[in-house]
């Protein structure tokens, strides 16, 4: 007698898996969508004349301005992975900007970065203390590193930087004297030719040309080690035993327990190297942004690194491009004013315009009505105007962090554990 067996059925994965499955593209899905991206950014940029759109200065400038908010995104990055919510990168990247200044102009420039770092190691293990080890609520405990980070670089200032030697060489209760600045690169020829492309202005060549010279044309020794520090954020926290334990503490603290993962000291790691990396975007904004200790320079730029690794969806590429938009807005709005951020309103546009028809095509009406409503709207603004108004202008880095965070609220999902408190042996 022949018995029938029916092969056992592979269990489907995950719900949250399998949405991270189907929201994956593949290389060529993604070249395509970079060259669409290019194509739309060079039509607009003819069709409106705003020629310094894509230009080297503006890649370059962007690029610096996107350093110091990918670092504090970074940061964020691993301290919520390992399950601590980390408000407190603002205060972290402001103890990083006194370090640096405070060593910097006293002995070299590379001591100084070395001290930014860290000053925000220690204010990254002050809100690990905190949180891991007392069980305090991870936004208090953040918003009180940001105050005490505040308060503690003004009253160090006052009394390292207002009198004797420092106060000669330029120093006040509001900055310190000038540091030397950290060395840049340029690639002879291949800058000069770029450039030369560029200011040709033909569609597309000159605009791919901008900015891959803006890429190459003098470019921080910083920069480059900041681009190391998110490959090797992906391979320590993808690729690596290590960071599948941190992140395992981040998703179920009490399933990685009771497989032999000490918690406690995978979650001070995380957070303690957090703080070390914005205590590196604190200090990229003194040596090399500014090359002094200035009361206020980081400009709220923690927040929106926070916000760049939650568009980012909580990895290193996503957070590398939010980083980018963000580091372009503020850029624009710095060099070019209202001209340019007017052009980029036909860009917004077409964008929602997109999105409308995206939305009609899921049957979400009302999203699609509104997006089509806000696309009527700027384009009448763009037709009757020729430039924005200043304060506009100013407020566009904040502006496109609301949109980018609300157009992509739908598609995130953060660690499991994320801010949880987590005592020792509780799943027992």
């Amino acid at each position: 007698m022949s018995v029938t067996t029916t092969p056992a059925k592979t269990p489907p994965p995950p719900a949250g898996l399998k949405g991270n499955a189907k929201r994956k593209f593949s290389l060529a899905q993604l070249l395509l969508i970079i060259a669409g991206a290019l194509i739309l950014v060079s039509a607009v940029r003819v069709i409106t004349g705003a020629d310094q759109l894509t230009s080297t200065g503006q890649i370059s400038a962007a690029l610096g301005l996107a350093v110091p908010i990918g670092l504090a995104g970074l940061a964020g990055l691993w301290s919520e992975r390992a399950g601590v919510v980390n408000i407190g990168l603002e205060g972290m990247m402001i103890l990083g900007t006194f370090g640096a200044g405070w060593v910097g102009w006293q002995s070299s420039p590379w001591l100084g970065l070395l001290a930014g770092i860290g000053f925000g190691v220690l204010g990254g293990l002050v809100h690990a203390v905190a949180t891991v080890t007392f069980g305090v609520d991870h936004i208090v405990s953040g918003v009180a590193v940001n105050l005490l980070a505040l308060g503690a670089t003004q009253y160090m200032a006052k009394l390292f930087f207002n009198e004797g030697d420092a106060a000669v060489k330029g120093g006040n209760p509001k900055q310190s004297p000038p540091a030397e600045s950290l060395p840049d690169f340029t690639v002879p020829g291949l800058s000069s030719g770029l450039e030369s492309i560029q200011k040709h202005h033909w569609f597309l060549i000159s605009d791919l040309a901008g900015i891959l010279g803006g890429l190459v044309t003098h470019v921080s020794w910083i920069t480059v080690i900041a681009v190391a520090l998110f490959v090797g954020t992906w391979w320590v926290l993808w690729k690596s035993a290590f960071g599948l334990r941190l992140r395992s503490c981040g998703e179920n603290p009490i399933a990685a327990e009771s497989l032999g993962v000490n918690v406690y000291t995978y979650k001070y790691a995380a957070v303690a190297v957090s703080g070390g990396l914005a205590g590196l975007g604190g200090a990229f904004l003194a040596l090399v942004t500014s090359h002094i200790y200035l009361e206020g320079q980081t400009g709220g730029r923690g927040y929106i690194g926070l916000a760049a690794m939650i568009f980012g969806n909580w990895r290193p590429g996503g957070l590398a491009m939010g980083a980018g938009l963000f580091g372009f807005s503020d850029a624009l709005q710095l060099r070019n004013g209202g001209t340019t951020v007017h052009a980029l309103l036909l860009l917004l546009v077409v964008l929602l315009v997109a999105l409308a028809a995206w939305k009609a095509y899921k049957k979400a009406v009302l999203q699609a009505v509104v997006s089509a409503v806000l696309a009527a709207a700027i384009l009448v603004w763009y037709l009757v105007t020729d430039d924005v108004p200043g304060d506009f202008v100013g407020a566009t880095p904040y502006v496109v962090t609301l949109l980018v965070l609300s157009l992509s609220a739908q598609r995130l999902r953060m660690p499991k554990a994320d801010g949880m408190r987590y005592r020792k042996g509780q799943g027992k």
